[in-house]
C-alpha cells in the first residue's frame, strides 16, 4: 500500500501534459511515414496559423501534397478526433487516483450527555489493484493514440485518392467539351451537305445524334467534376471561398518503370497499425482478464479508522473493516465475460493479419495491372489511334474516303482518348493504395472500424 500511495504521488499528473505528448508521438507516427504533420488546434493563435498556411497553400494550384496538408491542417472530423486524446488522458489521469477517502461524522444527545462519532473510510483494495488498473488504462491509451495515427492516414490516403479523381475528372470533362464543340463542327458540316444534296437523311441523323450525345456527355463530365471537386473540398474542410481552390489541368505522367516492394505482406504484418493496435488489443484483454479472476471474490474492500467520543469517557478508537460477502454474486459471469472478450480480441487479431497480408496482395496486383493498363494506352494504343486518324485524313484528302469514314474514325478515337485518361486516373489511385497499404487500413467512408469499437469495450470490461 505504501509503494502505491508513493506512485499515486509521483505519477497522477495533469492530463493536458499527457495529452499533448501523446499527440507529438501520433504526428510523429505521420511525419514518419508520409512526410506531413498534422496541428492540433487549441488556441486562437495555432488557429490563426493555420489559416496563414491554407492562405499560401490555396493561392497556387494544388498538388497531391499540398491537398494532404490542408486536409491534415483544416479537416474538422480530424480535429475531433484528436480531442480522443484529451479525454483518454483524463481517464489515465484518473486512473492513477484512488477513490476519494470517506469521513463519517456523528453527535447524538441524551441523558444529559453527547456522543460524538467520528470515522475517515479508505477503499484499500482499489489502491492495492491501482498499479494494475492504471496498467490497463495506460495500455488503452495506447491503443487511442494507435487508432487516432490510423484516422490521420486514413484521411491522408482518401484526400490524396480524391485529389487524383478531381483533377482527372476535369480533364476529362474539358475533353468532353472540345469533343463536343468538333461534334458541332461536324453536324453543321452535315446539314450544310444535306442542304446541297451530298449527304443522305440517314448520314443527317446520326451526326446531330452524335452532336446531341456529346452534349449530354458534356453535363455528365461536368457533373462528375463538380462532385469530386466537392468531396475532395469536404475532406480539406473548405468552405465559402476556399472552394474557389485551383487544381492542375492534367493528372502526372506515368512513371517509367512501377515499383516494386519486396516482402510486402510481411511490411503490411509489421508496419500497419490496425496490426499494432489489434495486438495492443490483445495483450491489453489478457491483462484484463488476469485482473478480473484476482478480484472475481472481492468486490468491495473498505477498511477505515474510528474514532467516538462520550462525554465524561475516555474515547475511544480502532478500527472497522467492510467486506463484501459473495453469497448471490460469485463473480462467474465476470470471469467468462472476460474470457470472451479475450478469445475476441486473439481471433480479431488473427483476422486483422489475414486481412491485412490480403490487402497487400491485392493493393500490389491492381498497382501493376494499372500501370501496365495506362502504360498500354499510352505507348501503344493512342499512338496507333493517332497514326490510324493520319492515314484517315491522307485518304480523305486524296478522295479515297468518304466524309461518313472520317467521322466514325473521329468518334473512335474519342472513345479511346478517353480510356486513355480513365487508365491514367486509375494508376494513380492505384499507387496511392500500395503507398498505404502497409502503413494504415483506408476506408473510403471515413467510418469507424469494428476493431476500435470492440477494443473500446474490451478496455472498459478490464475495469
Amino acid at each position: 500500500m505504501t509503494a502505491s500511495v508513493a506512485l499515486v504521488a509521483l505519477l497522477a499528473a495533469c492530463a493536458s501534459p499527457v495529452a499533448n505528448g501523446a499527440f507529438d508521438e501520433v504526428a510523429d507516427t505521420t511525419e514518419q511515414r508520409i512526410g506531413k504533420r498534422p496541428l492540433w488546434i487549441k488556441s486562437e493563435q495555432e488557429e490563426q496559423t493555420v489559416r496563414e498556411a491554407l492562405d499560401r497553400l490555396l493561392a497556387k494550384p494544388l498538388t497531391a501534397d499540398d491537398a494532404v496538408q490542408v486536409a491534415l491542417l483544416n479537416n474538422r472530423r480530424l480535429q475531433a478526433g484528436f480531442a480522443e486524446l484529451g479525454i483518454g488522458a483524463a481517464d489515465l489521469t484518473s486512473s492513477w487516483r484512488p477513490a476519494n477517502p470517506g469521513f463519517t461524522y456523528g453527535r447524538l444527545r441524551g441523558g444529559g450527555e453527547t456522543e460524538i462519532e467520528r470515522a475517515v473510510t479508505l477503499d484499500a483494495l482499489s489502491l492495492l489493484v491501482l498499479p494494475i488498473s492504471a496498467g490497463i488504462e495506460s495500455r488503452r491509451y495506447e491503443r487511442t493514440k494507435l487508432n487516432t495515427a490510423t484516422e490521420v492516414l486514413s484521411l491522408a490516403a482518401r484526400t490524396q485518392r480524391a485529389w487524383y479523381e478531381a483533377v482527372a475528372a476535369e480533364q476529362i470533362a474539358k475533353y468532353a467539351v472540345d469533343v463536343r464543340e468538333a461534334a458541332d463542327a461536324q453536324a453543321e458540316l452535315a446539314r450544310r451537305m444535306k442542304q446541297v444534296g451530298n449527304f443522305s437523311m440517314l448520314a443527317y441523323a446520326r451526326e446531330q445524334l452524335f452532336y446531341a450525345d456529346t452534349t449530354a456527355r458534356v453535363a455528365k463530365a461536368r457533373m462528375a467534376a463538380t462532385a469530386a471537386r466537392e468531396r475532395l473540398g469536404r475532406l480539406m474542410g473548405l468552405w465559402g471561398r476556399d472552394m474557389a481552390f485551383k487544381l492542375p489541368e492534367r493528372l502526372p505522367d506515368i512513371p517509367k518503370q512501377p515499383r516494386d516492394i519486396e516482402n510486402i505482406e510481411a511490411k503490411a504484418i509489421a508496419e500497419r497499425l490496425d496490426v499494432r493496435m489489434a495486438k495492443a488489443n490483445a495483450e491489453a484483454t489478457r491483462k484484463a482478464n488476469g485482473l478480473t479472476q484476482a478480484t472475481r471474490f472481492v468486490n468491495v474492500l473498505e477498511t477505515g479508522l474510528m474514532r467516538n467520543s462520550e462525554t465524561g469517557n475516555k474515547d475511544k478508537t480502532g478500527y472497522e473493516i467492510s467486506i463484501e460477502v459473495p453469497i448471490f454474486d460469485f463473480g462467474d459471469a465476470k470471469a467468462t465475460k472476460a474470457e470472451n472478450l479475450y478469445m475476441q480480441s486473439v481471433n480479431l487479431l488473427a483476422d486483422t493479419a489475414i486481412n491485412a497480408r490480403s490487402a497487400a496482395r491485392e493493393a500490389y496486383t491492381g498497382y501493376r495491372t494499372a500501370y501496365d493498363l495506362a502504360q498500354h494506352y499510352a505507348f501503344h494504343i493512342i499512338p496507333l489511334r493517332q497514326k490510324v486518324s493520319e492515314e484517315m485524313v491522307l485518304r480523305y484528302n486524296g478522295m479515297l474516303i468518304s466524309t461518313f469514314e472520317l467521322l466514325a474514325d473521329a468518334r473512335d478515337q474519342i472513345a479511346d482518348v478517353s480510356a486513355a485518361l480513365e487508365a491514367q486516373r486509375d494508376f494513380w489511385i492505384a499507387d496511392t493504395d500500395l503507398t498505404f497499404v502497409t502503413i494504415a487500413p483506408v476506408d473510403a467512408s471515413g467510418s469507424p472500424s469494428s476493431l476500435g469499437m470492440v477494443a473500446a469495450r474490451s478496455g472498459a470490461a478490464g475495469h
